[in-house]
């Protein structure tokens, strides 16, 4: 083997060790990994969450300030854990509510700040929800006549 054979393959392998180490910084940044807890969780309590998911946007005044961890259903209602970015602080009278992006988008639940000089800690509860607009069933309210009081005779 000559030296030019040794120098061709140490590039080669260099080359492998820069490609492989961006691979895996992309992954973990295009992945959200988190190594360190930049998070706290806090629970919302809705009459129904139809068509939020796991890790969908929590987001206030348009912007994202974490995403929903877990729903659960606990006495006919739905528990939302959220985690929410660290830097964001939550007053307890905040108000959770689940609204669409768009006409017919993903669900995501925006927060709505409250005026009190409390604020939640992680595990804490945020006690005023409003539930999604049932947008199926408006349309078909409408449809079949019975918005604005009036039914019609067919």
């Amino acid at each position: 083997m000559g030296p030019e054979r040794k120098g061709l393959e140490f590039g080669v392998g260099l080359f492998i060790i820069i490609c492989l180490s961006c691979l895996g910084y992309l992954s973990f940044t295009l992945g959200n990994f988190n190594f360190g807890n930049h998070f706290y969780t806090v629970k919302a309590v809705f009459s129904t969450v139809s068509g939020l998911k796991n890790r969908s946007q929590v987001m206030m005044a348009g912007v994202g300030i974490g995403e929903v961890k877990e729903i659960r259903l606990k006495d006919d209602r739905a528990e939302v854990f959220m985690d929410i970015n660290k830097k964001v602080k939550l007053e307890d009278d905040s108000i959770a509510s689940v609204k669409t992006m768009g006409i017919i988008g993903d669900k995501y639940v925006s927060i709505t700040p409250g005026a009190s000089d409390t604020y939640l800690k992680n595990g804490g509860t945020i006690m005023e929800t409003e539930p999604p607009i049932d947008i199926e069933s408006l349309i078909s309210k409408y449809i079949f006549g019975s918005v604005g009081g009036k039914k019609s005779n067919r």
